[in-house]
Order: C-alpha cells, then sequence, then structure tokens
C-alpha cells in the first residue's frame, strides 16, 4: 500500500529547493595579488590588486541593473580609546572618554559606486556595509554595545583614523572589466598594522545581497626590525636591559668624543 506524503511536506520541500537554487544561482570567485605583505625600514605601503568574476548557472535570472561589489578589509582587532579635550580653568585636560571594544585596526570600504545607491539603509545597516554602518561597539558599565553614526565618539574615532589613513571608503574604486569580470585595488599606508587581515567580498543585485567570498592577507615585519619586535615580545627583561645598557655606551661615547681638554 502507497503511503500519500502530506502536502505540507511538499510544499516545504519544493520551497527549500526553490531557495537553494536562487542562493546557488550566482557565487563569487576571487583571487588576490598576494597573500602576504612583507614590511621592512625600506617599507612605504603596499597596493594588492583583488580580481573576481561572477559565476552564473542556467538557473540565473537577468539583472536589468546590473551587479554591485563591496569589498570591505579589515586589520586585526584591538581595543581603543577616544578622548575629548575642554579647557578647565584655561588648561587643555581630558574630561571623558568612550573605549571600542575589539575595533579594526585597519578598516576600507571599496565600491564600483557610492554605497548609499548599492541598497537601501536597513540592508546596508545589517550587512555593516560603509563606514557609517561598520561594527565598533563601546564599552559601557557592565556591558558592550553598539551605537548609531550620530554618536560623537564614534564620528571623531572614525575621523581620527581616516585622518591616519587607516580607514577609508571609496566609490568607484571597484572596476568592472566585463559585466561579469571586476578588480578593485587595496591600498595599504606605510602604517598599517601588522596582523591578519579579512577582506570580504559581497554581490549585490537591486539592493538585494547574491553572495559573498572572503580571503585573507598576513601582514607581517621580516629582517632586523622582526628581530627586534620578537625579542621585545618573547625576551622583555633581556630587551630591556640591553636597551639600556646600549643607550648608558651611547652616552659614555658621545661624552668621551666631544669632551673639551
Amino acid at each position: 500500500m502507497r503511503q500519500r506524503v502530506p502536502m505540507a511536506l511538499v510544499i516545504s520541500l519544493w520551497a527549500l529547493t526553490a531557495s537553494t537554487t536562487t542562493s546557488r544561482a550566482e557565487h563569487l570567485v576571487v583571487s588576490l595579488s598576494t597573500h602576504r605583505v612583507l614590511i621592512n625600514s625600506s617599507f612605504t605601503g603596499a597596493e594588492l590588486v583583488l580580481f573576481g568574476s561572477v559565476e552564473r548557472d542556467g538557473g540565473t535570472v537577468s539583472r536589468r541593473g546590473g551587479y554591485d561589489i563591496v569589498v570591505t578589509v579589515k586589520g586585526p582587532p584591538e581595543t581603543a580609546v577616544t578622548r575629548r579635550k575642554d579647557r578647565v580653568l584655561g588648561i587643555w585636560v581630558n574630561v571623558e572618554s568612550r573605549t571600542f571594544a575589539d575595533a579594526p585596526t585597519y578598516l576600507a570600504v571599496l565600491a564600483n559606486r557610492p554605497v548609499q545607491e548599492i541598497g537601501p539603509p536597513d540592508v546596508l545597516r545589517r550587512q555593516h556595509i560603509g563606514l557609517a554602518d561598520a561594527l565598533l561597539p563601546q564599552v559601557i558599565p557592565g556591558d558592550i554595545a553598539e551605537v548609531g553614526p550620530g554618536d560623537a565618539f564614534r564620528a571623531a574615532f572614525i575621523r581620527l583614523n581616516t585622518e591616519r589613513g587607516l580607514y577609508r571608503e571609496e566609490e568607484n574604486s571597484v572596476s568592472f572589466l566585463t559585466p561579469n569580470l571586476f578588480q578593485a585595488s587595496i591600498q595599504l599606508p606605510a602604517s598599517v598594522p601588522i596582523g591578519n587581515y579579512e577582506v570580504d567580498v559581497k554581490l549585490f543585485a537591486d539592493g538585494a545581497l547574491l553572495s559573498r567570498q572572503s580571503s585573507t592577507i598576513d601582514v607581517v615585519r621580516v629582517g632586523f626590525e622582526q628581530f627586534v619586535a620578537g625579542a621585545a615580545r618573547d625576551h622583555g627583561t633581556v630587551y630591556g636591559f640591553t636597551t639600556a645598557m646600549l643607550a648608558l655606551l651611547t652616552g659614555w661615547l658621545a661624552s668621551v668624543v666631544f669632551r673639551r681638554d
């Protein structure tokens, strides 16, 4: 005797298959010119090139408005403090501060057009697209919470990092070579922190997120700089003693050389 399949189950399976087919209709393939950046004494910055393509299958629907690409590069997280100064009795002092937990030390947002035109505000906010909607939680008493773009300390934190070249948002920095092939240039300044960087590439069409792909970049010190950094980190006492002895020796040699008889 054949069992009848419940209609609700059939509908659920059909919906799951349809959603899976849709989610796989388009996907991203990305590649970086290098995944490792070496920093030495002559390092003045680096430029990495990201290449990507939008892969389509037979079930892909037509996109009349074309595609949009947003590339977000995040440096290693760290806790940072932003302080507000004010005049007290004629002296500039720190009167208030905010602590940002696990804020990216480097943050670049690259897109093929202005971020605000890529999707509706709720989508941009949910996906943390752009500096205005970047995830920058603050430490509050007993908890950690995200604040809105209008927060003065958040705005100051973004502005200061932008002035240092560590935060940036650039429209028209992703170029489509063909309707499905694109490239972007990732600029790393000379002051870029060392560590692991996350590269997140998102594909949009008609304001909706279709696909995303991730990659990584390692920024490391090499040569004498790496030796000094490793010694300071792994042998702090010996490093401190050696540094103090070198300073005393340098001072003594200077006094001998420039001594007036």
